[in-house]
């Protein structure tokens, strides 16, 4: 080791990470886990603004482009920036859709931190050249078909007085062609590879914003796909696809035939607690856009001391009582900081509204004793009754958010039970746009909207949002449905059983009806 190695001097590096063409099932592990670790995130225009949502709320964020003629930062600029954050002792991600280094010019940006002496890594991202075939149900090679892939870009520097591609050679290259970043120039590409001999009936597809919710694709021949795209009136980001493996496509479409594929769904839960949902309405093929219109957080002052008295003398209480996953967190976040020995909880019995608090519990190794049928705070005093009878002088203790309705304290009283109330949390509107779905809902709108909470709707009419005729409201459940009701908006759909697999349902049964009455799903 160097005698001049100063360990406590922070050094900056910088990852070129891939982002992926779309989908967050599918950037690398190892590019999550840079963002979640970054100091400074310099992004492009993704696919998926979700990814942002992992870096630290205290990360700073800077867009850089790119977008097809409209560069926020040019290339240099970029270059410098990276070095500039670097040099600092910061972790700087530079996020690139795809990967890096394939049409990405990560080569360049590496280029220019080497020459500065700044530490960089690679990580490699899977390319929308690869995925967006796989998702259209197009496999690049096939040995029906071929064994060759060439990969070339349709996007060249417009001040260049002649292209530098050889479509002779492209023509004549066997196997499987797919082209980035040419949507604009298509005819013009297309009729330069039938001119230095490609057959003009070869099959072409082209795929839309590939691996995400609004993935479209079309398919022609070399002679007639550009009609076929401006007659669909297709836009960019697209990646073609040239040779007769498109023609697999009929058989192996997967992604596009889903039951929400071209449906965009809002999600209005927290950051934290979304991905259950958005993951689950992916699945299904929705372009899910994640607008947390809450955040929780902590109680504090006279409700946290409270709170902490009651988790010390929790082993006092025949009953507990959790009606959200939210609670049981904070609860045993805080029994692990005053109580060393799990057993401290002493015999107290556990009940909870819904499998999802349920679920919860078992996260903690704790069994649910009794949950109501309906997963509401009404039905849980006919489940106590069913369970024990009498309930009289029964000492319970209830773990609950700061803004909870009243009805279950006010039954539990009448039933003669000794309730304590223990505040664990509370719900607040969001006031910023973390995901910048707040800025995409109002620019390209909605196809349908789910609710979670009353919380939820509250939060989204906080943000000075309406819910135009047009977009359809999904509602967990009655409570929920009853404030939307007093706010004017009644739910189209109310999830039958009161979860995020009910209300996945009832979304499904939306988007059902919808087709049914004509509005078809984009392809």
């Amino acid at each position: 080791m160097s005698e001049n190695f100063d360990m406590s001097e922070k050094k900056g590096i910088c990852y070129l990470v891939g982002a992926g063409p779309g989908d967050p099932g599918l950037i690398t592990l190892r590019g999550k886990a840079c963002i979640e670790m970054a100091d400074v995130v310099v992004y492009d225009n993704l696919s998926n603004d979700e990814f942002l949502s992992w870096a630290r709320p205290e990360a700073e964020r800077i867009f850089a482009g790119k977008k097809s003629k409209c560069h926020a930062l040019h290339q240099s600029e970029i270059n410098d920036l990276l070095v500039e954050k670097s040099k600092s002792g910061k972790v700087v991600v530079r996020l690139k859709g795809g990967d890096p280094l394939v049409f990405g010019r990560g080569g360049e940006e590496a280029t220019a931190l080497r020459q500065a002496g700044i530490d960089f890594e690679f990580v490699p991202g899977i390319s929308s050249a690869i995925a967006a075939p796989a998702y259209a149900g197009i496999p690049l090679t096939h040995r029906e078909h071929c064994s060759q892939l060439t990969i070339f870009t349709g996007h060249e520097n417009p001040s260049k007085p002649e292209s530098s591609m050889n479509y002779a050679q492209i023509a004549k290259a066997p196997g499987t062609k797919v082209m980035l970043m040419g949507v604009a120039r298509l005819g013009i590409i297309m009729q330069s590879i039938i001119d230095e001999g490609g057959d003009p009936t070869t099959p072409v597809a082209l795929v839309r914003m590939a691996t995400t919710g609004q993935q479209k694709t079309v398919t022609g021949t070399l002679a007639t796909i550009d009609d076929v795209v401006k007659a669909a009136d297709f836009k960019a980001p697209a990646v073609c696809v040239i040779g007769t493996v498109v023609n697999c496509r009929e058989g192996l479409n997967w992604f596009e035939d889903k039951p929400l594929s071209g449906k965009r769904v809002v999600v209005t839960r927290t950051l934290k607690q979304a991905g259950k949902l958005s993951s689950g309405l992916r699945e299904l093929g929705a372009d899910v856009i994640e607008m947390p219109t809450i955040k929780v957080s902590r109680c504090e002052g006279d409700d946290a001391r409270r709170f902490a008295h009651c988790v010390a003398e929790v082993h006092t209480y025949d009953w507990l009582i959790f009606t959200s996953p939210n609670a049981v967190e904070y609860f045993f976040e805080a029994f692990d900081l005053i109580r060393e020995d799990a057993r401290a909880i002493g015999g107290a019995r556990i009940a909870a509204v819904g499998p999802g608090t349920s679920a919860k519990l078992k996260e903690y190794r704790m069994a649910t004793d009794l949950m109501p049928k309906d997963n509401l705070a009404e039905g849980l005093i006919e489940a106590f009754r069913e369970e024990a009878g009498s309930i009289e002088n029964t000492t319970m203790l209830w773990v609950r958010a700061k803004e909870t309705r009243d009805v279950l304290s006010e039954a539990l009283d009448e039933a003669g039970v000794i309730l304590d109330e223990a505040i664990a949390y509370q719900t607040v509107p969001e006031t910023e746009d973390p995901t910048g779905a707040v800025k995409r809902f109002r620019e390209e709108g909605a196809d349908i909207i789910t609710f979670t909470s009353s919380s939820t709707v509250e939060g989204f009419l906080d943000m000075g949002l309406d819910i135009p005729d047009e977009v359809s409201i999904a509602s967990i459940g009655p409570v929920t449905s009853k404030t939307l009701s007093e706010s004017n908006y009644e739910p189209d759909a109310e999830a039958k059983s009161h979860d995020i697999p009910g209300l996945i349902a009832a979304v499904v049964q939306l988007a059902n009806e919808a087709a049914f009455d004509g509005d078809d799903f984009e392809a």
